[in-house]
């Protein structure tokens, strides 16, 4: 958010988003270790035969699984809670989504993105444009455009109700490593997911044929004002293949996302012979397109082999489409989140400071607002997922027409 906006904007997000901020402390064997079976609450990589899996993976969690029967082929620690940075958006995408219709117009105010972070990922939508909710949608997924969440968060009812619903979409998703304190996936502080929560929600997400139609498209244009295009371009390079990245055959989507913290982030679904697959990688050591290359070669190891290898868990069905309860056995232990910046670290966001264990209740929502307003954004680290992800406007190839 920009500092201008104050702190009672922030403090709204905190209070919406009142969990623990112990929530933050988290290893893999977090409060969901039983969610989708035991072996992937476990530390070591989990495959049951088949071939070899890929070798230098070096993603920091992994997950590949079979969209339509659920079945997990093969993953590295499923649970381990990590930033998500704009993958988060998927969630963003199940729980508000469905609420409007894409020719549905709507006219930006200036309040309405205010509260956009500083340094965030742009599509560059003005205030007293007039946009259709498809266009807004194609901002999000195309460009990840923290501008088109804030702009769609507030036609939903404001920021702090976006992320309550987001929330309470995610327990009934059953991904309860995943603690939401923005919609757009922006660095804050206890912002948690996980791989098997990212995959979860790329499942449900597919179900949807405007969610598959988003996060397949390439291009398209998008209002500069007047008569006035600019034409907009997908960051996932293994659907375009931007920045010598080869497209990947039968790819479907689906999101990808880059924060200084988070490190490189994607979720993806291909389909090749009638089998549709899902994988999740983030945070690998490589930056770039390192995070796609680990994701193809998972893939491509899921097609080769995904049909001889036994399930080492599953991804469970919602509760309120009658999934049953995969209610956790384990209690978190408060060792800190795998990447969880150091007091003096750099990051996107503050110094993740954590309040008592990872099974305490209490939050200290004055000392958490206090440090969201104190916040100054550092410049991210490492490249981008693409060069137009810290400054869309302009970038596009504007028209008229």
């Amino acid at each position: 958010m920009r500092d201008s906006s104050g702190l009672s904007r922030r403090a709204a997000l905190g209070l919406a988003a009142a969990v623990p901020l112990a929530a933050a402390t988290a290893t893999t064997a977090s409060a969901a270790t039983t969610i989708g079976g035991a072996r992937l609450g476990r530390t070591g990589v989990q495959s049951s035969g088949g071939t070899a899996l890929p070798k230098h993976l070096t993603a920091r969690a992994w997950l590949i699984a079979d969209h339509t029967s659920g079945r997990v082929l093969a993953s590295y620690r499923a649970h381990q809670r990590l930033a998500p940075a704009s993958t988060l958006k998927m969630l963003f995408a199940d729980t508000v989504l469905a609420k409007f219709d894409r020719t549905e117009t709507h006219r930006v105010t200036d309040v309405e993105i205010a509260d956009v972070p500083a340094g965030s990922s742009l599509v560059g939508i003005k205030p007293g444009i007039t946009y259709t909710v498809e266009q807004l949608w194609q901002g999000v997924f195309l460009r990840s455009g923290n501008d088109a969440v804030h702009v769609l968060s507030h036609m939903n009812g404001g920021v702090p109700a976006t992320v309550a619903e987001m929330q309470a979409k995610a327990k009934d998703l059953q991904a309860l490593d995943t603690h939401v304190v923005s919609p757009d996936g922006f660095d804050h502080a206890g912002q948690l997911s996980s791989a098997y929560d990212l995959t979860l929600f790329a499942r449900h997400g597919l179900a949807s044929a405007d969610f598959r139609g988003y996060c397949r498209t390439k291009t398209a244009d998008f209002p500069a004002g007047g008569k006035k295009t600019f034409q907009i371009q997908n960051t996932d390079r293994l659907l375009t293949g931007a920045w010598g990245v080869k497209t990947y055959d039968g790819l479907i989507g689906v999101k990808n996302g880059y924060t200084s913290h988070a490190g490189n982030t994607f979720t993806g679904a291909a389909t090749r012979d009638g089998r549709t697959l899902l994988v999740t990688v983030m945070h690998p050591k490589s930056g770039g397109s390192g995070v796609y290359e680990e994701a193809a070669q998972l893939l491509d190891w899921g097609f080769r082999n995904g049909a001889d290898a036994e399930p080492v868990g599953t991804l469970v069905a919602p509760l309120s489409e009658g999934g049953a309860s995969a209610a956790p056995t384990h209690k978190a232990t408060a060792k800190p989140a795998a990447g969880a910046p150091a007091a003096a670290a750099k990051s996107d966001g503050p110094p993740w400071g954590l309040v008592g264990g990872a099974g305490g209740a209490v939050v200290l929502l004055a000392g958490g607002a206090l440090a969201l307003r104190n916040r100054r954004r550092r410049p991210a680290e490492g490249p981008a997922e693409d060069p137009a992800e810290t400054s869309t406007e302009g970038r596009g190839r504007r028209r008229k027409r």
